[in-house]
């Protein structure tokens, strides 16, 4: 499974392609950041991380993108700004006709430091680590990007086991509803 990673940001935008090789290997494809400058208009600024993610989906082909989920932070203008290139990323993989994951910084930060309170440090020397790079990735929006991809490689699995017993569970409930409705009925009603 190859994942297109993307921790979102009007600034700085991560991008970040790793490939699943079965079980927990992971392999390092490429990596970048989409800077846009706080000067430009917001629309212009959106536009060019849509460009961006167009671009690499064309070149990087990838399965599904895994994109950081918005929490709750104190700057409320940070957090738009993050919403807003988080919607601009999972429209593109739509029209691209990609499925698109969301994780928290939480679920990212403990499926590849062990722990969800780890730190950009401790993230970034394990991405470094998990991907056999010579160097850290850098900026920061770099390394969390190729994060995502990692955690989406070794959860995305299990997350879509998950929602297809939960489909299955919940047509057997339906069948079983309609039957009993149907023998409530009796025989002859």
């Amino acid at each position: 499974m190859r994942v297109l990673g993307v921790d979102p940001g009007l600034t700085r935008c991560g991008l970040g392609v790793v490939d699943g090789t079965g079980g927990r290997g992971v392999r390092f494809v490429a990596v970048d950041v989409v800077r846009t400058s706080s000067e430009a208009v917001l629309t212009d600024r959106l536009l060019a991380i849509g460009d961006a993610v167009e671009r690499w989906i064309a070149t990087h082909r990838p399965d599904v993108v895994a994109v950081e989920r918005v929490f709750s932070q104190q700057n409320v203008r940070t957090v738009m700004g993050t919403a807003q290139a988080g919607g601009v990323v999972a429209l593109i993989a739509a029209r691209a006709g990609l499925p698109v994951a969301f994780h928290t910084p939480s679920e990212v930060k403990a499926a590849v430091t062990g722990a969800g309170r780890a730190d950009k440090r401790q993230v970034t020397a394990m991405v470094t680590r998990l991907l056999g790079l010579t160097e850290p990735p850098r900026p920061a929006d770099a390394a969390d990007a190729l994060a995502l991809a990692v955690c989406h490689c070794w959860r995305g699995p299990m997350l879509e086991r998950m929602a297809s017993a939960q489909a299955r569970s919940a047509e057997l409930a339906r069948r079983h509803r309609a039957r009993l409705a149907a023998a409530a009925k009796g025989p002859g009603r």
